[in-house]
């Protein structure tokens, strides 16, 4: 299913896909006290905020160079025993995380910084994280997003797009690694190929590709 939503290229806040999964926390919270999420990355911890003023317990995982900032604004927040830290990133999730298996797992742009073949077993690692019927939220950065201007390989099946943005692209949005841009159909193929059931996805208005699947 596709729907069109309102976002920028690189939205990191509340969106359609971010209230998908705070209304799977409600859901699962009136028949389980011990909801865990898991969130990947959350610099400004304000979705970690939201799920655990929902009742859940919250991972984030990112880079050590955010650690401190993070850690502030969990006490800041008031969640210090709702909210823990890890330091890692998609490529290197260690084997054992806090609260794992998870229920929800949400990845936001991280996996466009990777391969496509990559991106695969990254998926595949975190449907492994997930409790079986545990929910996988992915945003992506879109083909067809203002992204794909002059992007060098974006007439390229998705096995080979994997190139730097165009230089006035990228310097606007301090873009300046290779990437790898999606199209809806993309994503779907990606989360199937990894064992995942796809419930939906959806393009935003400005392009972006976002899924849904569940570990079965």
């Amino acid at each position: 299913m596709t729907t069109n939503i309102n976002a920028n290229p690189l939205e990191t806040g509340a969106d359609e896909l971010e209230r998908y999964a705070l209304e799977e926390c409600v859901k699962r919270h009136r028949f389980d006290r011990r909801v865990s999420v898991l969130i990947l990355p959350d610099k400004r911890c304000e979705t970690a905020i939201k799920f655990a003023r929902l009742g859940a317990q919250v991972v984030v995982a990112d880079h050590p160079d955010v650690h401190q900032e993070i850690e502030g604004r969990i006490l800041a927040a008031g969640h210090r025993d709702e909210i823990a830290f890890t330091a890692c990133t998609l490529p290197d999730l260690p084997d054992d995380l806090p609260s794992e298996p998870f229920d929800i797992i949400i990845s936001r742009r991280g996996l466009c910084a990777m391969p496509y073949d990559e991106a695969r077993v990254v998926v595949r690692k975190l449907l492994l994280k997930l409790k079986i019927g545990g929910k996988l939220y992915i945003s992506v950065l879109g083909l067809h997003s203002e992204l794909g201007e002059g992007y060098a390989t974006g007439e390229t099946t998705i096995d080979q797009r994997f190139a730097e943005l165009a230089p006035a692209l990228a310097k606007k949005y301090e873009l300046h690694q290779p990437v790898c841009l999606y199209t809806e159909r993309n994503l779907f193929m990606l989360l199937l190929e990894a064992g995942a059931s796809v419930l939906r996805t959806l393009t935003t208005t400005y392009g972006n590709v976002k899924g849904v699947a569940v570990r079965v």
